[in-house]
């Protein structure tokens, strides 16, 4: 996998970073108010990360990693670029979903989103 590839990634979630910022600052009027607060969280969270996948190339591995154990099952090990894609798709995706639909029975991905941002940043580590 070419490691410039994360720069059309970055350039794809950048422009639905700045979409759906644009829409929840001017379009979106949620009738409980704490959900625009919950949709400004996940643009965020979005912008900022998409901002880091540019420096996805430069780390170490910057792509998935395909490690096999035991020669027969596969374990994907995701680095850096992967980890944030991981964490933007699951936690601003999340959060941009609750607030849309005003209905917290959604959240079940942010966490796992959230540990995929903590993991992608401690991916830099080693």
């Amino acid at each position: 996998m070419n490691p410039m590839l994360w720069h059309k990634v970055a350039a794809v979630s950048g422009m639905a970073a700045l979409g759906l910022g644009s829409y929840g600052a001017h379009g979106f009027k949620p009738q409980n108010p704490v959900y625009k607060e919950v949709w400004q969280t996940a643009s965020l969270y979005h912008l900022v990360h998409t901002a880091a996948l540019l420096a996805a190339p430069l780390t170490k591995i910057p792509t998935i990693v395909v490690v096999y154990w035991s020669l027969l099952i596969p374990v994907a090990v995701f680095q850096f670029g992967g980890l944030l894609t991981t964490g933007i798709l699951a936690f601003s995706g999340t959060c941009y979903t609750v607030a849309l639909l005003e209905d917290r029975k959604y959240n079940k991905l942010a966490p796992f989103g959230g540990v995929a941002f903590i993991a992608a940043w401690a991916s830099l580590l080693f």
